[in-house]
């Protein structure tokens, strides 16, 4: 006799194939991107050195915030001189200013679902705001005070992105062309795709990250949650390197080793896991503005 699976089980089984579906086209993304980029074009992914730019306030962010459904796209007369240093602001009379901005980057958030669907204005607004917060960073040593849970409540790239996992891929893709290009493929997977919760755990020695999706159409959606585990490296008052070490699924035991495979995925030689690159320029008791390579700008409040 057949016995007749509970919603529990089926629940159980839908998350597991929504979060397979996510990761298996992710890592088809990677191999695929390398080895047609490489091998059928003799494209070469190496980089002379990790490019980490930063977008001018003076420019208004045109066109900065994106929604799941576009890549990030710079330009290179936009960016700035790589050794920008983290600013610390020890005059207490800045912390009332500090509360108003960040009372007003809050409210944009919650009015245009984490920047999705904001206006040409509002992201001028936003990144004018985000200038200023940066400007007026009270903590010394940021990366070294983020220990805690945090929920991604703005970006202007694809909130996916901030997990360790698609910091690996972009450093494994490499600068320019190659990597946007991987990323609007994903785009494509993804655009059946909505992202609920996105979180950030931090600790001494690693990130955590949990990304929450729905894969599909009612009602056939699949629902289910990717967690990420990253070494995190201090190498900087606002730098931390990044290795990814595993991805689980929500109710499966068994934890998948990304670093593994991503370096048996690196077309740049060796065998070792890509290392990525995150930059705090602001920190509190509440608010964290932390930027990747390419400058996306990732704002979480504290849990």
């Amino acid at each position: 006799m057949i016995r007749k699976s509970t919603s529990t089980e089926l629940s159980r089984i839908s998350r597991k194939h929504a979060i397979a579906i996510f990761i298996a086209n992710s890592l088809l993304l990677v191999q695929s991107v390398t080895s047609f980029s490489v091998n059928n074009f003799g494209l070469s992914t190496t980089t002379s050195h990790a490019r980490t730019c930063t977008r001018s306030c003076t420019r208004g962010g045109v066109g900065l915030l994106m929604t799941n459904d576009q890549p990030s796209d710079y330009d290179n007369s936009d960016l700035e001189p790589e050794d920008r240093q983290v600013a610390y602001d020890t005059d207490e009379d800045d912390e009332e200013i500090r509360d108003a901005l960040k009372r007003e980057l809050l409210l944009i958030s919650s009015v245009t679902s984490r920047g999705e669907f904001a206006s040409k204005e509002e992201k001028d607004l936003i990144v004018d705001i985000i200038t200023q917060l940066e400007a007026l960073n009270p903590t010394a040593d940021p990366a070294l005070n983020c220990d805690g849970e945090w929920d991604l409540c703005l970006a202007n790239t694809q909130s996916f992105r901030s997990s360790p996992f698609f910091l690996a891929v972009r450093a494994l893709l490499g600068d320019g062309d190659l990597a946007e290009r991987g990323f609007m493929i994903q785009d494509q997977v993804l655009s059946g795709a909505t992202f609920g919760r996105v979180r950030q755990i931090i600790s001494d020695n690693e990130l955590r990250s949990e990304v929450s999706l729905n894969i599909g159409f009612m009602p056939f959606s699949l629902e289910g949650r990717v967690v990420t585990t990253a070494a995190l490296e201090f190498c900087a008052p606002e730098k931390w390197n990044l290795s990814v070490k595993e991805t689980s699924i929500d109710n499966i035991p068994t934890a998948i080793p990304m670093g593994q495979i991503l370096s048996k995925l690196n077309v740049k030689g060796g065998s070792a896991v890509p290392i990525s690159t995150l930059r705090t320029f602001y920190v509190d008791e509440g608010l964290r503005i932390t930027r990747d390579l390419d400058d996306n700008f990732f704002v979480f409040a504290r849990a």
